[in-house]
């Protein structure tokens, strides 16, 4: 697998200090019973067959990497390295090689969240929940943030808007039916029936990106011309917003497709007579 560069920015120096003395309390060999699991841990997921591949691995070569923990009233907390320690279990050992730190709770999740984006990717939602948590709980601000994770404050201000998605959509985006791209095309939609709808027509169609930003796009210019009438809006079949599009780049023109129960009215908008001449004859020939 690659390693992701553009995530870290600065890399690890930037973001964790590295002098072992201020740091380090020491380095031992842990009983895996005395570690307890982070609660600022960002992931929620963990694959099952990676933890497999991972855990063979260790029985093969052993933890090649230490875990980091911490001290507290009668063991240690995890800070990073859940992955490692989890398939160590699965592996069957009872200890493994930790280096022992002195950190604050703002350290412990800002640590958690790097040594996740360094090795086995969050999901956006993951990474949403993990920059709320930094902003709400340790004042921080979106450009602290970023600069603390190594990425821009667009890239992180983007990421935090998926928490406004309905939690449909959220639970596809997290389950991997949805891009990140697919969900932020839908974030700001007022209409959250059809935001959803579009959600998941995407998921089992298999959209690409583009085809869910022109129907959210579509949508929100269908509400821009209804807006003031007071009425409900009946929510489109995607697949007349598609034919819709389709019609109007075949005529060079404004097309406006009206559709309920298996019935509809197709509006086709000219500014001149000569226009009219122009669509009548694409129509006819």
């Amino acid at each position: 697998m690659t390693n992701r560069k553009s995530g870290l920015g600065r890399g690890l120096d930037a973001l964790i200090p590295t002098d072992l003395d201020e740091v380090t309390a020491g380095f031992s060999q842990l009983e895996l019973g005395k570690i307890t699991a982070n609660p600022d841990q960002p992931r929620s997921r963990f694959d099952d067959g990676d933890l497999e591949e991972l855990a063979a691995s260790i029985k093969e070569l052993g933890v090649l990497q230490p875990i980091v923990v911490e001290e507290e009233s009668g063991g240690y907390r995890l800070i990073a390295g859940e992955r490692r320690l989890r398939a160590a279990k699965r592996a069957g050992l009872t200890t493994i090689p930790a280096v022992i730190r002195e950190s604050s709770g703002e350290h412990t999740l800002i640590e958690a969240l790097v040594e996740n984006l360094q090795r086995s990717d969050l999901t956006p939602m993951e990474q949403a929940r993990a920059y709320s948590r930094l902003l709400e709980e340790y004042g921080m601000t979106q450009d602290a943030v970023a600069k603390r994770v190594g990425k821009s404050r667009p890239a992180v201000s983007n990421t935090l808007r998926l928490l406004q998605l309905p939690s449909e959509i959220q639970n596809l985006l997290e389950e991997g039916e949805l891009s990140e791209g697919h969900a932020r095309a839908l974030v700001g939609m007022d209409d959250e029936k059809y935001a959803r709808y579009l959600a998941e027509k995407a998921a089992s169609d298999g959209w690409s990106v583009r085809q869910v930003e022109e129907a959210a796009r579509n949508r929100r210019e269908m509400g821009d011309d209804d807006k003031g009438s007071g009425t409900l809006r009946t929510i489109r079949p995607v697949e007349i917003i598609e034919l819709e599009k389709r019609l109007g780049e075949k005529l060079s023109a404004r097309v406006k497709i009206s559709y309920s129960n298996q019935r509809g009215r197709v509006e086709i908008k000219f500014t001149s007579v000569g226009e009219l001449e122009r669509l009548y004859r694409a129509i006819t020939d």
